[in-house]
C-alpha cells in the first residue's frame, strides 16, 4: 500500500475534466496523481471509481501488448480523510511533449471537420491524409484501442486523449502510451448497482449489448461496440480483432482483478463478470464470426 500524502510535489499542472490532479515525485520519477471525481450520474456515490478504472484499464491495455501509461494505486489524506488515488507515470520529459490526435487532425487543411469531431469517417480520413506520422501505424493504434475499449466499456475515448509524443529537439514523433482510461468499467456503479447487475442477467445484457457506447460516431450516432465489431464491415477493425483478442486471456484478466488493491469481493466479482461476458459476447463472438466467414471464402475460392 502506497501513501502518496507526503511525497514532494512539482509545479507541473495537468488538464482534463475527470477529477483533480497534482504532480508528485515517487521514487525519483514524476507521476500525475489523479483524485476521484464526482459521480455526477449517481448521487448515491460520494465519488466515482474512476481511479480503480484508470488502473485496471491501463493494465488491460498492457495485457493486450499495447503500450500504456504505468499506473499505481495508493492513498492520499486530505483534511484527515483518506482517498484512493491513482498515480500515472508521466511519459513526457525534456524536449518530449504530448500532442493529441485533435492537434494532428487539425493539420489536415482541406478537412471539412474540426479537430475535436469524432465522426469515424473524418477520423479515418485524417489518419490517411496527415503527413506527420505513418498512417498505417496510426490506424493500427486506433483500431487496437477500439477493440480494448470495447472490452472495458470505455465511453470517452475522444480525440483529446490519445496521440503521440513530439521531440522538440529532433522533430521526431512516436506513438504515446495509451492513457486516460478512467471512464471504463462503469465507474459510477455503486455496490447496489453491482449486486443488481450480478443478480440479473437482463442488467448484464444491457451493459453488454446497449451500453456504454463509444465516443466515436458513425452517421452522427455514437457507435455501439458490439454491433459495429460484429458487423465485420471494416477490414482494419477485423485485423485488430484478430490481433488483440487472443492476447486477452481470462486467466490474466482475472489475476489482474484479483490482485487489485483497495477493492472488495463484490467489486472484484463485478469486474470479473463484466469483463468475461463482454469478452465472450463482443470480442469472442465477433472473432468466431470472422473466422467462419474467412473459412467460407477459402472454400469458395478453391
Amino acid at each position: 500500500m502506497i501513501d502518496f500524502t507526503t511525497l514532494p510535489t512539482r509545479k507541473k499542472t495537468y488538464a482534463g475534466a475527470n477529477g483533480n490532479k497534482i504532480a508528485v515525485m515517487y521514487q525519483d520519477v514524476l507521476y500525475m496523481l489523479k483524485f476521484p471525481g464526482a459521480a455526477r450520474l449517481n448521487q448515491d456515490m460520494s465519488y466515482a471509481n474512476g481511479c480503480i478504472s484508470e488502473y485496471l484499464g491501463s493494465h488491460i491495455f498492457a495485457l493486450a501488448g499495447i503500450p500504456a501509461q504505468e499506473t499505481l494505486l495508493g492513498t492520499y489524506r486530505i483534511k484527515g480523510k483518506e482517498k484512493i488515488v491513482v498515480a500515472c507515470k508521466d511519459f513526457t520529459g525534456a524536449g518530449l511533449v504530448l500532442q493529441d490526435f485533435t492537434s494532428l487532425k487539425n493539420t489536415v487543411l482541406d478537412s471539412g471537420s474540426n479537430g475535436t469531431g469524432t465522426e469515424l469517417g473524418d477520423i479515418l480520413d485524417a489518419i490517411d491524409q496527415q503527413t506527420v506520422f505513418d498512417p498505417d501505424a496510426l490506424a493500427r493504434r486506433f483500431w487496437d484501442m477500439f477493440i480494448v475499449d470495447a472490452l472495458i466499456g470505455n465511453w470517452d475515448r475522444h480525440n483529446g486523449n490519445w496521440g503521440f509524443l513530439y521531440n522538440t529537439l529532433t522533430d521526431d514523433v512516436t506513438l504515446a502510451p495509451v492513457f486516460d482510461c478512467g471512464s471504463c468499467l462503469f465507474p459510477q456503479a455503486d455496490e447496489t448497482i453491482m449486486r443488481a447487475v450480478l443478480d440479473d442477467p437482463a442488467e448484464r445484457q444491457l451493459r453488454i449489448f446497449d451500453r456504454p457506447l463509444s465516443a466515436i460516431r458513425e452517421n452522427g450516432q455514437k457507435i455501439n461496440y458490439r454491433a459495429f465489431i460484429s458487423s465485420l464491415k471494416n477490414p482494419d477493425c477485423n485485423a485488430a480483432l484478430k490481433r488483440i483478442t487472443p492476447k486477452l486471456t481470462l486467466s490474466a484478466i482475472e489475476n489482474l482483478v484479483n490482485t487489485t488493491p483497495f477493492i472488495g469481493d463484490l467489486q472484484k466479482d463485478f469486474y470479473r463478470t463484466m469483463l468475461a461476458e463482454r469478452k465472450e459476447k463482443i470480442l469472442d463472438y465477433s472473432l468466431q464470426k470472422l473466422k467462419t466467414r474467412e473459412k467460407k471464402r477459402d472454400r469458395e475460392s478453391r
